[in-house]
């Protein structure tokens, strides 16, 4: 879907060569032109119309002076730096170049009619005036002579097995009749036919095609001739074939033109003369003459030369330029010369190097190069009125696919537009809104502006405009060629009252060109001629991005890649296609130059959404604006539709900032974008505008979907990350499980909304969770038996659907509905023997039994212990085997009062199993406080716990005699016993002393000593003192220490969060330093000055130089001056530092409150506080958890290392020696010891057990 856009044309006047121009040849090396007239042979260039050098033909007596001498082929020699001419005499010249001597290497009596030379140069062909061919090698020795007309059909004449008679063939569509059909009738050839033969090579040079009108028949045939000049096949009979021929470089098929009896078309012949398609030339049936055909060296475009027959002197002529795409020919642009016969063509040809230079020379001695370009005429809007035109131009109509509505393959298009004459250019307006009309410039100088009429212009040459814009209502911008300069020029229309507006061209006052500079004041220019161009914002700044016809792409004066086959601009997206069969869709808000060149260098290792395979050869069509389709081309024409998933991400974000649930969503649901998405991209505003997302939606089907995809993964992390995304953004504003936050969330504002409605993703919402309520999804279905929209039987054939039968019908067993039970049980493969006797002999027994029953047959095995404590003391037996089996000590414990005889027998049997488990302390505290006094002092005499073993004793009491005996295997035979806590060992002696045992057991119990204290209140028989200090102290201690943890928690998460930010802002801005001036500018010690966030090289010679001024003074002053160096205020140098310090001050102090919060974790279940013993056991268990896993994330292995080395893909060398540099300086020892993790006990056992 390409066009033939003009880029730009050179004209030459004024050329007074002798003559009259018959042939020319294109050097390719210098870019010059080698003229042949019936006088002499020029050289010019034709960009400085320089006469590089002349040489005479008639000086020598090659050719008579009267000018009539013909010269039939010229052809530039590079290998041997000549030129090679063959005159209608016979003469064959040889013109060196650099002695500028003519030499007649060879001579034909019969004349010569043609020269020809192979691609390669190697062999020459020549056509006598005895109609024989004549092949020689490049230095003018004879191969062979052969006749052309020849009888034989060639060695490639068709084999025929004899298999029946023509008449007794199958003929297909043609029917019999084409077995009575008469042989063709041979016509022959045209009355203007000029019965010259023509030779055509194929690009590789293995074979050479003639043309040539045959002696018996009066008809034009091909004849295909190989290398050695050896005939191969004979064209069959083609009545109405013309003079032109031309074999296409890249193929296999020649060209030619016909003539039928109703139409004029170009005809295509394959190597062995059979016909192989065509196509019809826009005129009637002897309305133009064909001369020539001529293919461009890519075999792209086929030009054909056409003069008009009429019966005047003179005749206009046109060239028409042709291309093909999926087996269609468009006619792409039209030259037409008018009838003055010096502004006529003499000779045309296509430049050998550059496949879109057409070269021509009129009779009048002017000289033309046109440059071409292919370019996609699309329209330019970026909002979501424009249709994503593409115009394709065919002849005199205009083909338009509005790829917004419909993806049509070409040839075949949407609207077609019927212009009276040929077409060379179309533009879309570039006013917003407004993108959807367009203009056309037609071959005879008409603006037609569909949709506003039309505008004319007097042209006297063809393509007199190029580089047409439409810019407002009436105003277009274009350049113009005049006689000898170029101009730019605004188009508008004049004042006249005809019904067609005259364009008018203002004044260059009205115009002004200016150079184009960037930011730093340099003037923007591409290294190479780009034939597509286009504007960016790249990092803010604006660009110019052009590519060239080699397929290098540049950013203003910048070389990005070599391997560009065609982009487009789209919002802030670069989206090209490469060589190597890839599509890139680069986001350029986020990168720079150097980054575009990084993300195209390679694209074999990339595996983002930025990059995707596509076929062979593919191309860029368009873009949809506000969409995510992206259209491309193949080789062959047809088109493919893909959506590439940057545009697809881009667009699907756009979609949810505006509230667009439902675009959003049927775009994900198409293109099996992950539904989770609509959720993390932006959790908190999601959660805001559910009502929202549910009415937009509105589809119950839909809302399933969205609930069965939800996971816990954040998608914008890991599928789909965003590379303009910060880290806050995706953290929702409510803490939990994402999936359950989302179901909680979705399922109140549908109970809100309509209930019956969204019943069905009602009950998806309980499924769905991370621990799926079953049994309320069951209870809901129960409901339903009523009068509702969606019925029971519905609702629980849609929970099947989501959850296995067999676990669907355990659950329903749990909600103690039997009717439920049954309703899922038809639903299963179970066989009614095997739930109908257990169903029923569940109703015979009594509720909390039948309860009982089914928890422990579900292995539910706390509920079933709930419900068979309420059974009674009968079974109570029953009830502990269950604790004994399962180990549900904690929990049958909570069911009984304290006083009670099953809560004694559920604690002596507690702690049987705790001392079998090695925790006989523990036992030991269930066992006194139950009143078992004896074994309790075994098993504290078991663990060596003296304090409770002799205050046990006390508490029995034991006699003086026993109890010295006890006291003495405890002391294991020493006097004293060494405790280690200060506090004890003074008020151990305080009753020796002072004989106050009060004032002992009042100190013991403010040091927290609650063992001791214990220990002391039953050695003096002071129970009283529990009652009225101890448990009252317990409780104060245990609210002081979860106040204090709290706020030792909040305190370290908020130094490290601080930390985490600090270490950012430092790494980012000394990257951004060492990049700008290097390590050592001389701005470096300010910039951390005012940053406050650089260390190493710079602050230490700061602070090096103020404590040479410190040094000086006493040590409370340096103290004074080193705590203000490491202070914890914000922007302060060595904040990290302090806030290093900081967090390891926190981890000591926590990490040593182990024994302390064991001792009194103890005392609380002592005295049966066990709600307040699990509370500090768990609050105490978070934040040491807390700790430990902050710990590698505080102190990473390389943070000893001081500042680290900056390596990756945004270093630069700089940056990367001078983290080198930085860690040369010796780190001061308060810092060393900050820099190293602290370490934490986690050996010691201060958990209990029986708690929970």
């Amino acid at each position: 879907m390409r066009n033939l856009s003009l880029l730009q044309r050179f004209k030459c006047v004024d050329l007074s060569f002798p003559g009259t121009p018959q042939c020319f040849s294109i050097r390719s090396e210098t870019g010059t032109v080698l003229v042949a007239s019936e006088l002499a042979i020029t050289e010019f260039d034709p960009r400085t119309q320089e006469v590089h050098k002349e040489v005479s033909l008639t000086a020598e007596d090659y050719l008579p002076e009267d000018g009539s001498g013909v010269v039939v082929a010229i052809q530039d020699l590079p290998d041997q730096e000549s030129v090679c001419v063959a005159t209608g005499s016979g003469d064959v010249i040889l013109y060196n170049l650099n002695t500028s001597q003519l030499e007649c290497v060879g001579s034909v009596e019969s004349g010569l009619t043609g020269m020809t030379w192979s691609p390669d140069q190697e062999l020459v062909t020549l056509t006598t005036g005895q109609e024989t061919i004549i092949m020689m090698t490049k230095d003018f020795e004879p191969i062979t002579e052969v006749a052309i007309n020849q009888d034989d059909f060639g060695e490639g004449k068709f084999i025929t097995v004899g298999w029946g008679k023509k008449e007794t063939q199958f003929h297909g569509s043609e029917g019999k009749q084409a077995a009575q059909r008469k042989a063709t009738v041979m016509q022959p050839a045209l009355p203007w036919d000029d019965r010259k033969p023509r030779i055509t090579w194929r690009g590789d040079g293995q074979f050479f095609a003639v043309s040539t009108v045959c002696p018996q028949t009066g008809a034009r045939k091909v004849r295909i001739w190989n290398r050695e000049c050896v005939l191969q096949a004979t064209s069959e009979v083609v009545n109405g074939l013309e003079q032109p021929l031309c074999w296409r470089p890249s193929g296999s098929l020649i060209a030619s033109t016909q003539r039928h009896p109703n139409k004029h078309s170009v005809v295509f012949m394959e190597k062995n003369g059979l016909l192989h398609g065509d196509f019809n030339l826009p005129f009637g049936k002897e309305q133009v003459k064909v001369k020539e055909l001529l293919w461009n060296s890519d075999s792209t475009v086929l030009a054909v030369w056409m003069e008009d027959l009429n019966d005047g002197s003179s005749n206009d002529q046109c060239f028409q330029l042709w291309a093909v795409g999926n087996y269609h020919w468009y006619l792409k642009q039209s030259l037409h010369f008018g009838s003055e016969p010096l502004r006529a063509p003499a000779c045309v040809c296509w430049d050998p190097e550059k496949p879109l230079r057409l070269h021509l020379l009129t009779r009048g001695w002017v000289s033309y190069t046109y440059d071409w370009g292919w370019s996609t005429d699309r329209s330019h809007g970026t909002d979501c009125h424009d249709n994503a035109n593409v115009a394709v131009i065919d002849g005199d109509k205009i083909l338009l696919t509005t790829f917004r509505q419909c993806v049509i393959p070409p040839p075949m298009c949407a609207f077609e537009l019927q212009l009276p004459v040929p077409v060379n250019l179309v533009t879309f307006r570039s006013q917003a809104q407004r993108t959807n009309e367009l203009a056309a410039l037609t071959a005879d100088g008409h603006i037609y502006v569909y949709g506003q009429g039309e505008v004319t212009m007097d042209q006297e040459e063809p393509l007199t405009l190029r580089l047409l814009l439409w810019l407002n209502d009436d105003l277009f911008l274009a350049v113009a060629h005049g006689k000898y300069l170029t101009r730019l020029l605004k188009l508008s229309p004049s004042d006249s009252q005809d019904s067609k507006d005259t364009i008018f061209y203002t004044d260059s006052s009205e115009l002004s060109l200016t150079e184009w500079k960037d930011s730093t004041g340099n003037i923007i220019n591409f290294p190479r001629p780009c034939v597509q161009t286009a504007l960016c914002t790249l990092s803010g700044e604006e660009h110019l991005i052009g590519l060239t016809e080699r397929s290098h792409l540049y950013i203003g004066d910048s070389l990005v890649a070599s391997n560009i086959s065609s982009f487009v601009v789209y919002d802030d997206f670069l989206l090209l296609t490469t060589h190597s069969h890839m599509c890139h869709c680069l986001n350029l808000s986020t990168l720079s130059i150097k980054g575009l060149q990084s993300a195209l260098s390679s694209d074999a290792h990339q595996n983002d959404e930025t990059v995707r395979k596509v076929e062979r050869g593919s191309r860029i069509v368009s873009v949809v604006p506000q969409d995510t389709r992206l259209i491309l081309q193949m080789p062959r024409g047809n088109l493919e539709t893909i959506h590439h998933q940057a545009l697809v991400l881009a667009q699907l974000r756009k979609w949810l900032d505006g509230l667009r649930f439902k675009d959003a969503f049927e775009c994900m649901r198409k293109l099996r974008i992950n539904l989770n998405l609509i959720y993390d991209h932006n959790p908190t505003v999601f959660l805001a505008n559910i009502e929202v997302f549910l009415k937009q939606i509105d589809s119950i089907n839909y809302i399933n979907l969205f609930l069965t995809e939800l996971k816990e993964e954040d998608t914008t992390t890991t599928m789909y990350p965003c590379p303009s995304r910060s880290a806050s953004s995706s953290v929702s504003g409510k803490g939990g499980k994402k999936v359950d936050i989302i179901c909680d969330a979705l399922r109140s504002t549908m109970e809100t909304l309509d209930p019956q409605k969204y019943c069905l993703c009602i009950l998806t919402s309980h499924v769905r969770k991370t621990t799926s309520e079953l049994e309320i999804a069951l209870q809901k279905v129960h409901e339903l038996r009523g009068d509702s929209s969606v019925s029971a039987e519905e609702a629980l054939k849609y929970l099947l659907f989501l959850v296995n039968v067999n676990e669907l019908y355990e659950h329903s067993l749990g909600t103690y509905d039997f009717d439920l039970v049954l309703m899922v049980a038809e639903k299963s493969q179970k066989d009614p023997k095997e739930y109908l006797p257990f169903l029923n002999m569940l109703k015979t027994l009594e509720p909390n039994y039948q309860r009982y029953t089914i928890d422990k047959h579900l292995k539910r095995y706390r509920k079933a212990l709930h419900h068979l404590s309420k059974c009674g003391e009968e079974h109570f037996t029953e009830l502990l085997n269950l604790v004994k089996d399962q180990r549900l000590y904690s929990d049958a414990l909570e069911l009984y009062s304290l006083n009670s005889e099953q809560y004694k027998t559920l604690s002596v049997a507690y702690a049987e199993h705790l001392v079998e488990q090695q925790q006989a302390e523990q036992a030991g505290l269930l066992l006194w406080r139950c009143g078992e006094n004896a074994r309790a002092l075994q098993a504290f005499v078991s663990c060596t716990s003296w304090r409770n073993a002799l205050a046990v004793a006390t508490h029995i009491p034991l006699p003086p005699e026993q109890l010295a005996l006890l006291a003495r295997d405890l002391a294991g035979g020493d006097l004293f016993i060494i405790v280690s806590k200060t506090v004890v060992c003074c008020v151990v002696l305080m009753p020796v002393c002072w004989q106050d045992c009060e004032e002992a057991i009042s100190a013991l119990i403010q040091g927290a000593a609650w063992e001791e204290a214990l220990r002391l209140i039953y050695l003096y028989n002071r129970q009283d003192i529990i009652e009225t200090d101890l448990k009252s102290a317990l409780l104060d201690a245990h609210s002081n220490q979860t106040s204090f943890l709290e706020s030792q928690k909040a305190l370290f998460i908020r130094h490290k969060n601080r930390l985490a930010v600090v270490q950012e802002l430092k790494a980012k801005a000394r990257l951004e330093l060492f990049d700008e001036d290097g390590p050592d500018c001389a701005d470096a010690e300010l910039y951390s000055e005012a940053s406050s966030v650089l260390t190493g090289s710079h602050l230490g010679s700061k602070y090096s130089r103020s404590n040479s001024r410190i040094s000086s003074r006493s040590s409370k002053n340096r103290r004074k001056a080193e705590g203000k160096k490491h202070s914890l205020k914000e922007g302060s140098p060595f904040e990290d530092i302090a806030l290093l310090n900081a967090l390891t001050q926190i981890i000591t102090i926590v990490d040593k409150m182990r024994e302390e919060v064991h001792s009194l974790l103890k005392a609380l279940v002592l005295f049966q506080f066990d709600g307040a013993a699990s509370s500090l056991q768990r609050d105490y268990g978070e934040l040491l958890q807390l700790m430990e896993t902050a710990l590698p994330e505080i102190w990473t292995d390389n943070l000893q290392q001081g500042q680290t080395p900056l390596t990756g893909p945004n270093s630069t060398a700089n940056s990367i020696m001078a983290s080198f540099q930085q860690q040369r300086p010796a780190v001061p020892q308060q810092d060393t010891e900050a820099l190293t993790a602290p370490k934490m006990r986690i050996a010691v056992k201060w958990k209990l057990s029986i708690l929970k």
